[in-house]
């Protein structure tokens, strides 16, 4: 019972010690992710960019450093009313220029347009995902063509996770997204394995392809 409630509280932090605690711990243990999707996506001054579950912001506060001519725009969107607010917090000169917009809700419901995003980066997200399907397909319709996706996260790390008895019912591994994401008109889906101050991680790249 237990490790279910983490695990929930892993994909939903809530108000409350767990999700304090979950807040400590994204801050330290997925800096190097957050700050490594960024460096990946590309992002150029003039982009639209996208993070899916940005949990306390730091890979938001990352992409809006990027982000210096005027068409430049940051969106987030995450399922946890906490980390919307934590999140919210941390990057408020952003959102008080307009440079950042923050959203709360799920990637079945993003509420962009078709067709407006270059960017798109998440990490350790989808598998909370409640339908992949559904989510890429969300992604996949706000992205422009051509516009490219970055996801990173560690396997190593999710596998441990896994063996202690976390993230049951969760769709982790790579290849059933990976496939999704073909399914759904993603192009050129592939995972690198990437080093940082030591430390594995991978990063898997999609591309939306539309005409």
């Amino acid at each position: 019972m237990l490790f279910d409630h983490l695990t929930k509280q892993l994909g939903k932090p809530t108000q409350g010690p767990w999700g304090w605690m979950l807040k400590k711990f994204f801050e330290r243990r997925n800096r190097l992710l957050e700050v490594n999707a960024v460096k990946l996506c590309d992002i150029q001054p003039e982009s639209v960019v996208l993070e899916l579950g940005f949990g306390p912001g730091l890979g938001l506060q990352e992409a809006a450093k990027r982000l210096m001519l005027p068409k430049g725009k940051l969106y987030g969107l995450d399922y946890s009313e906490y980390m919307y607010r934590v999140a919210s917090r941390r990057v408020q000169p952003d959102i008080q220029t307009g440079k950042v917009t923050l959203f709360h809700g799920s990637v079945e419901h993003i509420p962009l347009e078709d067709n407006v995003v270059d960017r798109v980066f998440h990490c350790n997200c989808y598998y909370f995902w409640p339908d992949l399907q559904s989510g890429c397909r969300e992604i996949y319709r706000v992205m422009k063509p051509g516009g490219l996706m970055v996801t990173t996260l560690s396997l190593e790390v999710l596998r441990k996770f896994v063996a202690a008895g976390f993230l049951k019912n969760t769709k982790w591994p790579p290849e059933p997204y990976m496939a999704t994401l073909r399914d759904t008109g993603f192009v050129d889906v592939y995972m690198e394995q990437k080093q940082d101050q030591g430390k594995p991680f991978q990063a898997i790249f999609a591309r939306a392809n539309k005409p």
